[in-house]
């Protein structure tokens, strides 16, 4: 509101010195533990190093595998430059036994708006025996193309486990993946979907 044509200062922002991570947990050590489903721990001892790296070594936190409890255990140190970090790398290996790749999954340590959306086939419609089948059928496509062409076209990365199925991406490209897998279990074929989202892809570089 302007005071005789003159308006009015505008406060200056505080400005606080950044939390130092033990400030943020009362100095306490933050522990995350995840579990490993026994067909990712082959995988998860092949591909140990290319975990361990970069949770140990760029995000500070300690990485242990509990043999008996068959669960990977993360935990903060006093050199964690974030209390964040920890949960970034519980989120990290949480993924990859969803079935990612270490080189996709990777991306959760390093950006900040990408995250894993889950859901099931039977989430959106309940089929059973054959239905469930080529539905499943759609949803990968001859060689695994359509799923491609949507990973592709929206810039995310999609694991088809069974029947759940997982998205790791950007909030909007995710939204943008899930309704076209939703219209291929609705029985879409893959050839409209893939037109939509060219449409929807197109729009979206727009706006931007």
């Amino acid at each position: 509101m302007e005071i005789d044509g003159v308006a009015p200062p505008v406060p200056e922002k505080p400005l606080f010195e950044p939390l130092k991570a033990h400030e943020m947990s009362d100095g306490k050590v933050q522990f995350r533990k995840v579990s490993v489903p026994p067909h990712r721990y082959t995988p998860l001892k092949k591909a140990w190093m290319e975990i361990y790296s970069p949770v140990y070594e760029q995000m500070k936190v300690d990485i242990r595998m509990n043999l008996k409890a068959r669960k990977v255990e993360l935990k903060t140190r006093g050199d964690t430059p974030d209390i964040s970090n920890l949960q970034k790398c519980a989120d990290f290996v949480h993924a990859f036994m969803m079935g990612f790749d270490v080189i996709d999954a990777v991306a959760l340590l390093r950006m900040d708006e990408l995250y894993v959306d889950s859901f099931e086939i039977k989430d959106v419609k309940t089929l059973k025996g054959e239905h469930k089948s080529r539905a499943i059928g759609r949803l990968s496509g001859k060689g695994g193309k359509t799923k491609f062409s949507i990973e592709n076209a929206t810039k995310t990365r999609i694991v088809l486990a069974d029947e759940k199925i997982h998205i790791l991406g950007s909030f909007r490209n995710i939204k943008i993946a899930r309704d076209a897998l939703c219209s291929l279990i609705l029985g879409a074929p893959p050839g409209k979907v893939n037109s939509k989202l060219r449409q929807v892809t197109a729009r979206s570089a727009e706006l931007f």
